[in-house]
């Protein structure tokens, strides 16, 4: 076994890499963002949004990049990444931190911090 395929190992494990479901936001609107590795580091993408009742809603959001550059910290945390807010339309500093099924995502701008808690889809 070659040195690469040893270190590639935790690498393709990367727990947080999935399909994840967003809390409703401020417009009632749910998403399902694809996170992905981007080198060696996590981005995640918007997919797909619904309304309250679950229809597919067309909005300018789906396709775009949500957050990137975020590294695993270890023990389920990642962090030294950049989120985009599309509500306020603002960037900021990216952390989560993942237990089980579920990968609390939080933005920081200065010392003002908010976030959701996503569900795993698959």
């Amino acid at each position: 076994m070659s040195i690469g395929a040893l270190c590639a190992g935790p690498l393709l494990a990367e727990p947080a890499i999935g399909l994840w479901q967003t809390q409703p936001d401020r417009k009632n609107l749910i998403s399902h963002i694809q996170v992905t590795r981007c080198g060696d580091k996590l981005c995640g993408i918007v997919l797909r949004a619904f309304d309250g009742s679950g229809k597919d809603v067309v909005t300018r959001n789906v396709g775009k990049t949500l957050f990137w550059d975020l590294e695993s910290l270890g023990g389920g945390k990642y962090g030294n990444g950049t989120v985009y807010v599309p509500l306020l339309d603002v960037t900021a500093k990216a952390s989560m931190e993942l237990r089980g099924d579920q990968l609390r995502v939080t933005g920081c701008k200065g010392k003002i911090c908010d976030g959701q808690t996503w569900t795993r889809v698959r």
